[in-house]
């Protein structure tokens, strides 16, 4: 099943929503770019193996692909738009058009004001990394070197997912990776799922070929997957603890009684941006009832 809008007599609509150029407003999505992709379906894809899956709106790619040449004629690069403008280290998100219930976590000064935490930039528009600071991104990462905004150009995501990013000026991955599983982190990526019940687990890979046709305007299909083949337990347990870094950071982040996630990382061949390392994050903030379900899971 394909993820759909349904007009709202009294809502946003051809009408009433102008269909303008640059990062679209979250009307102009519900409108002009309807979700293709069902919540089930997103992580079905996330846990395929093959995070190629994930796809934008093919009209809104053709808006992306256009802004993108703007910024580059008057930024140089996506990269440096992003450090000197868009991100806002150690900040909450004050530029994105798109909403969030999210409160990230932010730079304060010792008595824990946040007006007053302060976080020096260098001319490159990144921030200092302080000594000791471990290479590579880490769970306690200090959170100066950390941007958390609304992806300004989501994934074809239902209305009631957020699509996050969490920016770094780390690598996510340690320097020394296991060469039994180098290979296949740079080619797939790296995963994970939180705040799911024990009666809603993460979709399994085997769900996969019922989703497929969601993606036929892609023309992908089974032969087309890049994927790795499932490895030794010693790889598997190898590839989630590269995740773990991550995935603590997204619990903390978001708090899994309230938020149910699947997060990735791209590996080099699906980055638009290789310069600057990120994190994916889809969010979907829980109704009061699995609330409860969640409490009842949790409390012993």
């Amino acid at each position: 099943m394909t993820a759909s809008y349904t007009a709202d007599p009294d809502g946003p609509s051809l009408h009433t929503v102008p269909l303008g150029e640059g990062p679209p407003m979250r009307e102009e999505l519900l409108v002009y770019y309807p979700a293709k992709f069902t919540w089930e379906q997103l992580k079905t894809f996330v846990n395929s193996g093959d995070l190629g899956l994930l796809k934008r709106d093919k009209k809104l790619q053709q808006r992306y692909e256009r802004w993108t040449e703007e910024i580059k004629a008057e930024y140089g690069s996506t990269a440096n738009y992003l450090c000197k403008y868009r991100l806002q280290w150690g900040k909450a998100d004050a530029l994105s058009k798109l909403p969030s219930r999210l409160s990230p976590p932010v730079v304060t000064d010792k008595d824990g004001d946040i007006d007053s935490g302060k976080v020096a930039l260098l001319d490159s528009g990144l921030p200092h990394v302080p000594p000791g600071t471990k290479p590579y991104f880490t769970a306690d990462i200090p959170l100066q070197l950390v941007s958390i905004v609304m992806n300004d150009w989501p994934y074809s995501v239902p209305s009631s997912i957020e699509h996050c990013l969490i920016w770094t000026v780390l690598p996510i991955l340690p320097p020394d990776l296991p060469p039994i599983i180098k290979p296949r982190l740079l080619q797939d990526g790296l995963w994970g799922f939180t705040g799911y019940t024990a009666n809603s687990p993460p979709p399994s890979p085997s769900e996969l070929p019922a989703c497929l046709p969601a993606l036929s305007d892609w023309g992908i299909t089974e032969a087309s997957l890049i994927r790795s083949p499932r490895g030794t337990v010693e790889e598997e347990v190898a590839v989630q603890r590269m995740g773990l870094e991550v995935h603590k950071f997204i619990i903390a982040t978001w708090k899994e009684r309230e938020w149910e996630t699947a997060w990735f990382v791209n590996p080099p061949r699906l980055q638009s941006v290789l310069a600057l390392a990120h994190i994916h994050v889809f969010a979907r903030y829980k109704n009061p009832d699995e609330i409860i379900a969640w409490d009842a899971q949790t409390s012993g």
